[in-house]
């Protein structure tokens, strides 16, 4: 660790700038991360936020200098190098994209054991076996942005690493899989909300969740939990031929993953999603601040605002309630859902992009490639 002026324990004194940029970053492990990080890493972090980066980004970016920093230190006995040699980045890829078969035979190969039990003893790794490539490759990318903020160059495009992880994806090949297995489609959402039927604070909390992140063109889960009652206006009532005229509110995202960074992206609820978020906003009483909110067993609405990981929860739990895998299911599936739905019913595709907010027709075509696939006479020969 660097050496702080004065007397004050530098742990603390790292702890205390991390409290400055809390908002930013998983303040919940803020001690571990002040124990972790050096004094140079909590620099350029603040140095990110007052750069503007988007939240998530820095998130992430937090969340993988952790894991590097408990890395290098378990696998080296020192913090992580600026920048980095190349062979330390060809440890990392050693340690990380392994093959199972080849450990049986050699106990060597892979991540040392010393190494393996103390991640998973800090809390850093959860499951057995090599980790995704594309996790690793996260990572590495990570890693040569933040050496990049500290003025740096690293040895990330080096012909040596490419080949290396290459050569580890090839050897282990992994089947690509979606962040969730299904997508939450109109049937499977109408099945999960279903489930919200009783009046409980929880259950109309549940159905507004579900009903704004589907209607709003699948917003993330971190949008979700972010959401405020300062983000949503009321705007005029849609007209109709054959029913009154629907509720309509716009929610401002404000600056958003794939958004620039002066812009405001705006996207729009209409009918029943405005009736169930109008709802739980009225029965629990809020008039300001976060929407989503914890509510606790005897229905206590708290002051605090859900956490991202608690909307994956509330979805896989209606999932299962509604009869379903809830391992299939995630947060994620109300996004891919919406796209999914929107093919299905024949929305064009600048349409539904609109409301989703993708930037890349590719990756919002994907869903609807599948689902013309799927239904057109290519797949019905028989």
């Amino acid at each position: 660790m660097n050496k702080q002026a004065g007397s004050k324990n530098p742990v603390d004194s790292r702890a205390a700038e991390l409290d400055t940029i809390a908002a930013v970053l998983p303040i919940d492990r803020r001690d571990e991360l002040a124990e972790l990080l050096t004094d140079q890493d909590i620099e350029t972090l603040r140095h990110l936020v007052n750069e503007g980066m988007g939240e998530n980004t820095l998130r992430a970016l937090t969340s993988d200098l952790a894991y590097l920093q408990a890395w290098s230190l378990a696998a080296t006995g020192s913090s992580l190098p600026w920048p980095a040699p190349e062979t330390l980045l060809l440890k990392f890829v050693a340690h990380h994209l392994w093959q199972p078969e080849q450990r049986e035979v050699d106990p060597q190969h892979g991540m040392p054991a010393t190494v393996e039990q103390s991640l998973r003893d800090q809390g850093f790794l959860r499951t057995a076996g090599p980790h995704a490539p594309d996790t690793v490759r996260r990572r590495l990318a990570s890693w040569s942005t933040l050496t990049k903020w500290r003025g740096l160059a690293g040895a990330f495009a080096s012909p040596a690493l490419k080949s290396a992880i290459r050569l580890a994806v090839r050897a282990t090949p992994r089947p690509r899989k979606r962040k969730s297995a299904k997508a939450v489609t109109g049937d499977v959402l109408a099945q999960m909300l279903a489930t919200c039927s009783t009046r409980s604070l929880r259950d109309i909390r549940d159905r507004a969740i579900l009903m704004v992140a589907f209607a709003s063109g699948g917003r993330r889960r971190s949008e979700i939990a972010g959401l405020r009652v300062e983000q949503i206006t009321v705007e005029p009532p849609i007209e109709t031929d054959s029913s009154p005229p629907l509720p309509s509110r716009a929610i401002h995202l404000g600056r958003t993953k794939t958004s620039g960074a002066d812009q405001d992206e705006v996207v729009y609820l209409t009918g029943r999603p405005v009736e169930a978020l109008n709802a739980w906003i009225d029965a629990a009483k809020i008039e300001s601040g976060s929407v989503f909110r914890k509510v606790d067993r005897w229905g206590n609405v708290s002051k605090r605002a859900l956490e991202p990981g608690a909307v994956n929860a509330i979805v896989k739990q209606r999932a299962e309630m509604a009869g379903f895998d809830s391992g299939e299911f995630s947060a994620h599936g109300l996004r891919s859902g919406y796209l999914t739905e929107a093919a299905n019913r024949g929305i064009p595709l600048q349409e539904a992009m609109e409301q989703s907010r993708h930037r890349s027709v590719q990756q919002a075509s994907s869903y609807y490639n599948s689902a013309t696939r799927r239904s057109g006479r290519a797949a019905r020969l028989l």
